[in-house]
């Protein structure tokens, strides 16, 4: 991804002058340009629905900027404050410059195969569980013609991913999810069912989100923090966490693993105790989504 020097969201890079055509015809001309200008009526429609409040919001980039800081691959590593994000200028209402992603040049890379010969390997086993692939809001050209639309296509895919996983929301250990923005993060661990619709600002500002809570969210920093290559290093960090082997600051071993102290304060570990199953939430939009469950096996 060269989301930093070549193509950069809102317009700038080396293709900047990219033909307007289809949706854009319409978009571009009450402003819709970047990504934040076309969801802001989204995350406005929920804080006018349920009184979401910026400041619970904005926790979420304080949850995630303390997972990077324990990550020693992370873009950003400083820990944010509330005040923080909500003194940061202005991007978009209510986007302030904290709530929104990073912008990086970066790779990842995932191996996939069969069971079978993953238990050949040194690595500690990881499967799929399930997954569920573009599901999108009956509405994909123009989502706000169907529906809230403070509601999310993971309201949908919710259907698909929980019954072809085998569990719920309640037996997940760690989440992934795709935070473009604090507000999608909120969006979509609300819509696929880790909170009651309407309770995602009090779910992502009650500390269950941060390691040490409930449900760790992002342990890499995710895209606020680590780095942005469209929610593929929030599944490579998932599989870390089930490997049990997060690659933070904690002593290697004499088996060359780490020991991991599990405590979470500035420089330290950032791997979750016992982890056995994780959900990533992807996100195009808020009128699409995609998301995997994985668990540890033996």
């Amino acid at each position: 991804m060269n989301g930093y020097s070549q193509v950069r969201i809102g317009g700038t890079g080396a293709r900047s002058a990219a033909p307007v055509s289809g949706d854009m015809l319409h978009n571009r001309a009450y402003g819709w340009q970047s990504a934040g200008q076309s969801f802001a009526p989204t995350f406005m429609r929920h804080m006018y629905d349920y009184g979401t409040r910026p400041e619970q919001v904005a926790m979420v980039k304080v949850a995630h900027s303390h997972h990077a800081s324990n990550n020693p691959k992370a873009y950003y590593k400083r820990r944010y404050t509330v005040e923080d994000v909500l003194g940061s200028r202005l991007i978009c209402k209510p986007l302030h410059l904290l709530d929104c992603c990073v912008e990086t040049d970066n790779a990842t890379a995932i191996i996939v195969t069969s069971a079978e010969r993953a238990r050949d390997m040194k690595q500690p086993l990881v499967l799929i569980r399930g997954v569920v692939g573009r599901c999108s809001k009956p509405r994909l050209d123009m989502h706000y013609q169907h529906g809230p639309i403070s509601t999310v296509a993971g309201h949908y895919a919710k259907n698909i991913l929980w019954p072809n996983s085998g569990v719920g929301p309640e037996d997940i250990d760690v989440t992934g999810s795709y935070d473009a923005f604090t507000f999608t993060t909120m969006l979509q661990l609300e819509d696929y069912g880790f909170c009651k619709k309407g309770e995602g600002g009090e779910y992502v500002s009650s500390g269950a989100i941060q390691l040490g809570g409930r449900r760790p969210n992002n342990t890499s920093g995710g895209h606020l923090c680590e780095g942005y290559t469209h929610g593929m290093n929030m599944v490579i960090e998932n599989v870390r966490q089930l490997r049990h082997d997060a690659d933070d600051s904690c002593p290697l071993g004499p088996d060359g693993r780490r020991q991991h102290t599990f405590d979470y304060r500035e420089g330290g570990c950032r791997q979750v105790r016992d982890v056995e199953v994780t959900a990533n939430l992807g996100w195009a939009n808020p009128a699409t989504a995609s998301a995997m469950v994985m668990r540890r096996g033996w």
